[in-house]
């Protein structure tokens, strides 16, 4: 190969680099928009954070309208201590409570309380509203689609 072809290469490598780190950059400035504007909404309107409603919404969608401690921590992106505080906290305010699982000494149940389905109830406007606002009336009907696609291969690609 000649000096002139791997120059070449390398500055076709160097430029796709580039669209990656600004892809990149795209993605992460445009999450942490949609994410502040989603924090703003909850927090105004129904009181929640996003983790909170995170945690309310995988509850209501369980069979039982319960998960694990252990199951919950799946869903949602928190550390395990950081997500038994904040299951606390909403079983403090009445929205959940706490059980043990049935046969594991050690197992925890998080249950979804009428309170907290009230309060999902009321959060789930607000979070369309905001997800709406933020993100889906600046696209097209056609984009929109073709989001939801990527972002569902790339939520269901195995981990590496």
């Amino acid at each position: 190969m000649s000096a002139e072809r791997i120059t070449s290469a390398q500055g076709t490598a160097r430029a796709q680099q580039y669209t990656c780190a600004q892809a990149w950059t795209a993605l992460s400035a445009a999450h942490a928009r949609i994410a502040r504007d989603l924090a703003d909404a909850l927090a105004r309107g129904c009181g929640l954070t996003v983790n909170e409603f995170e945690i309310l919404l995988r509850l209501h969608s369980a069979a039982g309208h319960c998960l694990r401690l252990s199951e919950l921590n799946e869903f949602v992106p928190l550390t395990q201590p950081a997500l038994s505080r904040a299951a606390t906290r909403l079983a403090d305010r009445g929205l959940v409570s706490r059980a043990g699982a049935p046969g594991d000494g050690r197992g925890v149940l998080i249950v979804l309380e009428a309170a907290g389905a009230s309060a999902l109830g009321r959060a789930v406007p607000l979070h369309a509203e905001a997800i709406r606002a933020a993100l889906l009336d600046r696209l097209t009907p056609a984009e929109q689609d073709v989001l939801a696609q990527v972002l569902s291969r790339i939520a269901a690609a195995p981990q590496t």
